[in-house]
């Protein structure tokens, strides 16, 4: 018979979620505005554009600037990540602290066809530092720690990743297998769910997907949540199908996009970032045998790093 009811005690509890930090607020509209009613949109436009200004006014003179309602105010807080208008309107007047003290980042423009190489390298220079900053800023850290703890204790470890998020996904489970766990990346859709239905308490699942909405990696999450394993979803969007079947969810940020910079690129540097957390948290946690396995396979692998004998 198929496990369907998931037992309580086989995975990490999940801790409250903390409000972003005002450092935050700018990446949480940027990610969480394509998903938002046009409504909702001017509201958080206008807190981003304006954080000083709109720190200034109650739910109903923020509703009147955006020509919205008091209602869509609190929900367009309440999307951001705040319990209420009183916390985001902390959080811009510390946006706004910071912005007036040198501290607002710049804004670059897109990438062109016919830029110069040296303007390529800057522009996206820029744009991976603001990345890396955003998802940073955003990043829940009781949730990363509850990650972290369900991939330190798991039996085994399954990765799920489509396309980009494959690579990714590759990436995370070398570094885990590097430091002695049991972990395989899947991006094989079959595969990943026959793998999947193996899955049981004590073992976790890790799906990596920008979109939030891969069917391909959505389904054996859902197997792996069913099955009783400990699932953890890394995703650009926090209100996405695939959070529904994950115990803890991991936000990135990303880049703009453009035509020549897809969706695939920009969101790869922040997954890359969440995944070096996650490795370095399990590696800090298990290091009784993450350091040993660390040597065993750096020794196994050095003499494929000394040079070549004379001749060859």
């Amino acid at each position: 018979m198929t496990e369907t009811v998931k037992e309580t005690s086989e995975s990490a509890p999940v801790p409250p979620t903390t409000p972003p930090p005002p450092a935050a607020l700018a990446a949480k509209v940027r990610t969480l505005v394509p998903t938002m009613t046009r409504s909702m949109q001017r509201v958080a436009e206008a807190v981003a554009a304006d954080p000083a200004a709109c720190a200034a006014l109650t739910v109903t003179g923020l509703a009147e600037r955006t020509g919205t309602s008091e209602a869509t105010v609190v929900r367009t807080a309440r999307v951001l990540g705040y319990p209420g208008y009183r916390d985001l309107r902390l959080a811009l007047a510390g946006l706004a602290a910071q912005q007036q003290s040198g501290r607002a980042p710049a804004v670059t423009a897109d990438i062109a066809v016919d830029d110069p190489l040296h303007e390529v390298v800057a522009k996206l220079a820029h744009d991976e530092r603001q990345t890396l900053a955003d998802t940073a800023d955003a990043l829940d850290v009781q949730q990363l720690a509850a990650a972290v703890a369900a991939l330190a204790s798991a039996r085994r470890i399954d990765i799920y990743g489509i396309g980009a998020s494959a690579l990714v996904g590759q990436d995370l489970a070398q570094k885990l297998l590097r430091i002695g766990l049991i972990a395989h990346a899947h991006s094989d859709p079959h595969l990943a769910v026959t793998n999947a239905v193996q899955l049981r308490g004590g073992d976790a699942a890790v799906a990596i997907t920008d979109s939030g909405a891969t069917g391909d990696v959505i389904e054996p999450l859902r197997v792996a949540f069913e099955h009783g394993a400990t699932t953890i979803a890394l995703t650009g969007r926090p209100d996405g199908p695939v959070t529904q079947y994950a115990d803890h969810v991991l936000t990135t940020s990303k880049a703009r996009e453009s035509e020549l910079r897809p969706a695939a690129m920009s969101s790869r540097t922040s997954q890359l970032l969440v995944v070096d957390c996650l490795f370095i948290g399990v590696a800090q946690r298990t290091y009784d045998t993450a350091g040993p396995a660390l040597s065993a396979s750096y020794e196994a692998l050095a003499h494929r790093r000394s040079a070549r004998a004379p001749g060859r």
